[in-house]
């Protein structure tokens, strides 16, 4: 039997590999978190400006197959049970408030839309709130490009449900329309109750509904009126979303980036963000004729150089 000051020692050599090993180890998982962290940027940085904003997750979740809603097409699917072709034509052609379709039965089929995306969402719920690690760091762009995907598809179709023209949501190259990126921004930011957006939206309806022409509505997206609303909304999500669930928790953990996005972004918050927008949509000139216009959308639209249009 060896004695005690060999023991010790032993003892303490043990102490010492383990203590190297665990350095190594912690190292290494350092490295691996490093290079995910910047993997997961560069994955995520569709806009290619080095950085996660929300128009990353806005052309992530466009290039998600079977996001992009066909305005004509869904309108037709959702109404033709009990409505005529007559009836149906005139939704397409103008709106369906325009059509006399009770704002009722609009607000019924909303609700089901929101019901069946919502379920789709349930997929990818689980994958959201499971434990990470690195190995979790390679599903992240795809578990919220298709939860945001899904958050689009809501969005168009209520946005054509409530009277609104179809938006054009192909892709030109490597580039998304800006009007339609800003419009879905606008959309969002409604979802999450940003300052400003609900308003944002109901400007445009308004204007939609009094005959403002198409064109100088996009301008004013991009250069006009609305644009700094949408610039407000994207520097909201850019610091109260992306930047916290991103460039903070990578900078911490690995391991704890499914937690937080499992915990902020899941199939429960899904419902009340569609809420939002739907309440938000189905009370404008656009969508209700004997809607009450408010100071707030009460302005006119305005872009900077009328000559650009």
């Amino acid at each position: 039997m060896r004695n005690e000051k060999e023991k010790l020692f032993d003892g303490k050599k043990v102490g010492e590999n383990l203590h190297g090993l665990a350095n190594k180890v912690s190292k290494i998982t350092k490295d691996l978190a490093v290079n995910s962290t910047d993997s997961v940027i560069n994955a995520i940085d569709q806009n290619g400006n080095g950085e996660i904003d929300i128009e990353d997750i806005v052309i992530m979740g466009l290039r998600v197959p079977g996001i992009k809603i066909n305005r004509a097409e869904f309108l037709k699917r959702e109404l033709f049970k009990n409505y005529p072709q007559n009836v149906i034509d005139t939704a397409i052609a103008n709106t369906p408030a325009q059509a006399k379709i009770p704002l009722i039965e609009i607000d019924k089929i909303a609700d089901e839309v929101i019901k069946f995306e919502r379920n789709c969402v349930s997929g990818i719920s689980a994958a959201l709130g499971t434990p990470g690690g690195v190995a979790m760091v390679a599903t992240i762009p795809a578990d919220i490009s298709q939860y945001y995907g899904y958050m689009l598809r809501v969005t168009q179709k209520l946005l054509y449900l409530y009277g609104f023209p179809e938006i054009d949501t192909e892709e030109k190259g490597q580039k998304f329309d800006s009007e339609t990126i800003n419009i879905l921004i606008l959309c969002l930011g409604v979802m999450y109750g940003v300052a400003g957006a609900n308003n944002a939206i109901k400007v445009m309806a308004k204007a939609l509904a009094t005959g403002v022409e198409k064109k100088l509505i996009r301008a004013a997206l991009t250069k006009g009126t609305i644009y700094p609303i949408v610039k407000s909304v994207m520097k909201w999500f850019n610091v109260n979303l992306t930047k916290k669930i991103f460039a903070e928790t990578f900078k911490k953990a690995i391991p704890v980036v499914g937690g937080v996005i499992g915990g902020g972004i899941t199939f429960v918050t899904f419902k009340p963000c569609c809420d939002k927008l739907k309440a938000s949509l189905q009370d404008t000139l656009l969508s209700n004729p004997n809607h009450n216009i408010s100071d707030e959308e009460n302005i006119t639209i305005i872009i900077e150089d009328a000559q650009e249009v």
